[in-house]
């Protein structure tokens, strides 16, 4: 991503203001997503969508140093209250929003003040990441899932207040038909494809799957899917939850990634010699990400409150395993159905959340997955049984150890990883050890029930 071609975006974003009046848009909300995981903004009217488009919209570079609950830390590449940084929306993502008559949504790039890309920029970052993949000559298909927990707006903190149906349960479903209703054609109206919503196992919780997508489309469509879900409910009476741990001894919302990688049309998970159909590229592949597991949770679980999900025997996937259609193993190969399965096979990252910043899962996995490429990486081999029911002694024989149990681990494991290191950059990973310190530091002390209604509505 170069400079800018500040004529050419004030003619785009000319354009497209007069497309964005014809559908009754009267402002543009554009967002970032921090490194805490939270979604920033700065919104324009929309005849100032051409001037935002060309010359950036201001915005503090501290935005990088804020916690989730908005306290700001400190680190090696602050500059406290100095300095300035410039939004651009992308003007080919701009998204009318359906559930908010008269606003138009559009994801941001942060560039300095001579339009230079901003080196802690995660969309950046994600979209770097593709360039490289296609360097190599390939692309990845990649799609989110997003777990959410409804509760009554009058008793917010109780998972069945908004419904005690079972899991899974069509009562469930019916009870709150209405809402899914409008949900899905919020979605459908915003051009995002879903492939599947069902209620899922905790109280009170609901999933969506999303078609897949190039890697840094999926990312926006899982940052619109959630505000959607958010202001949807907020219109029926609900509240959405997004964190991982509701509360303490339930089960969490996940953020699973889906992904595959292809060459041209050829989806390599499928049709390949290696286990399962998989071909030595996407074999190599996924034994990229699967080997830096431990480092990628600092970036896919970044909170002190994902480790309370990360429990066995909760899908979550907290064991150095991986398996066909093994919901216990962080990584899951998923198959699909025979006589799909050129289209629909790839890897499941199952022991991610919704408080990581996508973008940032993004480009952690291509570059993992990438690294496995380059050195010919092979898998161990598969697990066909939960990792959580076997002894010490049957883990330590197959190489099976536990991911990390606590964000310092995690932030120590990401510490450790030059590859991930290297293709971050400096700045970026050096700012992301700082805030995940941070956040430890911020949080401490607190016990695993004040911990979930501190984070429960922060993402």
């Amino acid at each position: 991503m170069g400079q800018l071609d500040r004529a050419e975006l004030s003619a785009q974003g000319t354009r497209r203001a007069r497309e964005l009046r014809e559908d009754g848009v009267e402002l543009v909300a554009m967002t970032f997503v921090d490194n805490s995981g939270i979604l920033r903004t700065k919104a324009v009217p929309v005849g100032k969508l051409a001037s935002a488009a060309a010359w950036g919209v201001g915005a503090s570079n501290s935005f990088d140093f804020f916690l989730c609950n908005d306290v700001l830390t400190t680190g090696a590449y602050s500059h406290g209250p100095v300095g300035d940084l410039r939004l651009h929306p992308d003007l080919s993502e701009t998204t009318v929003l359906a559930a908010q008559p008269g606003w138009a949504w559009a994801p941001a790039n942060r560039y300095d003040t001579e339009g230079v890309p901003h080196p802690q920029d995660s969309r950046a970052l994600a979209a770097k990441a593709v360039e490289l993949l296609a360097e190599r000559g390939y692309r990845a298909g990649m799609s989110f899932e997003i777990e959410w927990v409804v509760t009554a707006e009058s008793a917010p903190e109780d998972p069945r207040s908004a419904t005690a149906a079972p899991a899974y349960g069509y009562a469930r479903l019916s009870q709150h038909a209405g809402y899914l209703r409008t949900l899905m054609s919020t979605l459908d109206a915003q051009t995002i494809e879903v492939v599947q919503i069902h209620p899922e196992y905790a109280s009170g919780q609901f999933e969506l799957s999303m078609e897949v997508d190039n890697p840094v489309g999926a990312a926006d469509m899982a940052v619109l899917a959630k505000e959607t879900i958010r202001e949807v409910s907020r219109q029926h009476g609900l509240r959405a939850s997004f964190t991982p741990k509701f509360v303490p001894g339930g089960v969490g919302n996940g953020g699973h990634v889906h992904l595959s990688l292809w060459q041209d049309e050829t989806n390599l998970c499928a049709g390949g010699d290696r286990r399962y159909g998989l071909t030595p590229a996407a074999e190599s592949f996924g034994a990229g990400i699967f080997s830096r597991l431990p480092a990628l949770l600092a970036i896919g679980a970044p909170s002190v409150v994902s480790y309370l999900r990360l429990e066995p025997h909760h899908w979550a996937g907290v064991f150095t395993a991986w398996g066909l259609e093994n919901r216990e193993a962080p990584l899951r190969f998923v198959q699909g159905a025979a006589g799909e399965r050129e289209r629909t096979a790839n890897f499941e990252v199952k022991c991610f959340d919704l408080t990581a910043n996508p973008y940032l899962v993004v480009a952690a996995l291509l570059f993992s997955g990438m690294a496995g490429i380059d050195a010919d990486a092979r898998l161990p081999e598969p697990l066909e049984v939960d990792p959580g029911s076997l002894t010490d002694d049957e883990r330590a024989a197959r190489g099976i150890t536990r991911l990390p149990q606590n964000l310092a681990e995690a932030v120590a494991a990401f510490e450790s990883d030059e590859i991930l290191k290297k293709n971050f950059g400096a700045e970026l990973a050096t700012t992301l050890a700082d805030v995940r310190r941070g956040e430890i530091a911020e949080f401490a002390g607190l016990s695993p029930e004040e911990l979930c209604a501190t984070m429960r509505w922060l993402h």
